[in-house]
């Protein structure tokens, strides 16, 4: 029999409007919102990161958080062709890849709280309601789905922790105008009310695009966007005017008096060879002094030089490369956006420009599979389900017997170790069970139970949700001694993960029999974390079932990537010295 409902507090005195929230926040913290306008993918997350790196080099704690409008819980169940990548934080959250553009321009980790959705708001909010917090009340999108959005801001934030930041720098997903963003946006504009005067800025990035039949910049895209801006209730303190040029004064004039702001508050944000160029360039138009005048922040002078070092050693390289990635997303870059910058910071430590082709794995075979022989390094990435698959086993077996450098991460190291058994360890048909259930030697499998970053035992099975049930997050595991792991890594390795499927413990000893080093596993689980071939066999082949990409910064880049690139710079050289040697004795010969 059914639980009988209790009935709802008619009789009681009905809450104000807005009684879940006070009057006024008395945060420390102070705000500053990043709004977007006529068009996506004009770069709120680059500009509002490179806002904070200003920020953080005049000694203000400062944070990020990005508010997508989707209605998905997170994009972890998201193709890469949709969303591009998914940035995994260190307490295991999926999170939009703006988190790895934050990451990577400022010094503090970004957490599950950093980044939410529409779907986890009305989530929040319906869970609410069924508890009875609403008091019987209407449930309605203004005040609660706007208040539920105000607290995971100040959430982010850090509000009321030990971890409170100064400045939190909130982005808005999509476009303003979209009817999507409209309660994020009325929730900030709420908050922007809520709190003292200075205490809140805004900032509106929008495009001045070059018409080439007209031979001039428009401005009137902007007008409109910045017109609906005001729509909202919404006043911006400064434009981030993006276009293919620098834009000229007359043009800054024009739009800041049809913006209502100052003409110093028109900053002009070309397209850049380099985003690191991006901190000097907004701050050279002083959006940071800006922006902390609107705040009446207290910092000292903007220390760029870290960055004007980056730059100017990525403009000079004294090598170049060529390496092979070997995916199945692409035809889109953004899918593997945090392994193009780990490339790139690992090419700059080395003084090295690194030229990435991407190679559909799809269409590769034993006919063309010769054309990886061009290339001073194979890398091979993650990725889920069987297309492509039997191309990057073909990749890593051509890598492993032409003694070319090869990276394998997460499903790159997967595909390694399937190609190992069926080669060399005697194991034919090896497989992973997502691909072939069916395969007579599981080498990869589903693991069923592990333990999490937090020493929780996670579960999960065939019939599990799909979405947040893979091993997320951070983990630390020994790595041994003697290894070309522990030559990179130390003693110790704590990498972030994202997957479902393991190395099958019950392959491991055959596997090493057969000459596999696997040089790194978990504590409690003995799970697979590093193979490798000694290097008496092979000069660099290594498969790592974490995402060390989502580790890798600008400013310090990452030790398996260097050594990665160093291995690819070893190999062109050696083909460089060996050429040098065939050609005098050709000519001698002629």
């Amino acid at each position: 029999m059914a639980r009988p409902r209790a009935a709802a507090p008619e009789d009681t005195q009905a809450p104000s409007y807005n009684a879940c929230l006070p009057a006024h926040y008395g945060d420390m913290t102070q705000y500053v919102f990043v709004t977007g306008g006529v068009v996506s993918s004009l770069g709120k997350g680059i500009a509002a990161a490179s806002l904070a790196a200003i920020l953080e080099s005049r000694g203000i704690n400062v944070t990020l958080i990005k508010l997508d409008p989707y209605i998905n819980v997170d994009p972890g169940t998201m193709s890469p062709f949709q969303h591009g990548e998914v940035f995994v934080t260190d307490d295991g959250a999926e999170t939009d890849l703006d988190l790895g553009h934050y990451e990577r321009f400022i010094r503090r980790s970004m957490r599950r709280t950093n980044n939410f959705t529409t779907g986890q708001i009305y989530d929040s909010v319906i869970r609410k309601e069924r508890r009875g917090e609403y008091l019987g009340k209407t449930v309605q999108v203004i005040p609660h789905i706007t208040n539920e959005i105000q607290e995971y801001i100040r959430r982010g934030a850090g509000v009321g922790t030990g971890d409170e930041a100064e400045v939190a720098i909130v982005e808005i997903g999509g476009t303003v105008g979209d009817i999507e963003s409209l309660p994020f946006l009325e929730a900030v504009r709420q908050m922007s009310l809520r709190m003292p005067r200075h205490h809140s800025a805004f900032i509106h990035l929008t495009l001045v695009p070059f018409i080439p039949a007209a031979g001039e910049l428009k401005t009137k895209p902007t007008q409109h966007s910045v017109q609906k801006l005001r729509e909202i209730g919404i006043t911006a303190d400064a434009l981030l005017c993006r276009a293919d040029r620098p834009i000229p004064d007359d043009e800054r004039e024009k739009i800041s008096l049809f913006a209502n702001l100052p003409q110093e508050a028109v900053i002009s944000v070309w397209d850049a060879d380099s985003i690191y160029k991006i901190p000097r360039m907004l701050h050279e138009q002083g959006l940071d002094t800006l922006i902390c005048d609107k705040l009446k922040l207290v910092g000292g002078p903007a220390d760029l030089s870290a960055w004007d070092a980056l730059v100017a050693a990525e403009a000079h390289p004294r090598h170049n490369l060529r390496i092979a990635m070997v995916g199945k997303y692409t035809d889109l870059s953004d899918s593997y956006k945090s392994l193009n910058e780990a490339l790139r910071h690992a090419g700059i430590k080395n003084a090295a420009k690194v030229a990435i082709t991407y190679l559909d794995s799809e269409t590769l075979e034993p006919g063309n599979i010769e054309q990886l022989d061009a290339f001073d390094a194979i890398l091979v990435p993650g990725g889920f389900g069987k297309r492509g698959v039997e191309g990057k086993i073909l990749a890593a077996q051509y890598a492993r017997e032409q003694r070319i450098p090869y990276l394998g991460i997460c499903l790159g190291m997967q595909v390694a170790t399937i190609e190992y058994a069926r080669h060399k360890a005697g194991l034919s048909h090896a497989n992973s069970t997502e691909f072939d259930p069916d395969t007579p030697h599981p080498v990869i499998a589903l693991i069923t139970e592990w333990q999490g970053r937090d020493g929780a035992v996670h579960q999960r099975s065939e019939q599990s949700d799909l979405g947040g049930t893979m091993r997320l997050g951070a983990q630390e595991s020994q790595v041994q001694a003697g290894s070309l792991a522990h030559a990179i890594y130390g003693d110790t390795v704590n990498e972030r993960h994202r997957h479902r499927y393991e190395a099958n413990v019950r392959y491991l000893d055959a596997l090493q029999q057969a000459g596999l080093v696997i040089s790194a596993y978990t504590t409690r689980e003995h799970l697979t974390e590093i193979v490798e071939l000694p290097q008496s066999v092979h000069p660099w082949f290594m498969g790592v079932q974490f995402h060390p990409e989502f580790k890798s910064t600008p400013r310090d880049g990452h030790p398996l990537f260097t050594a990665f690139v160093q291995a690819a710079l070893a190999r062109r050289q050696a083909k460089i010295g060996a050429a040098n040697i065939t050609a005098p004795s050709a000519a001698a010969h002629a």
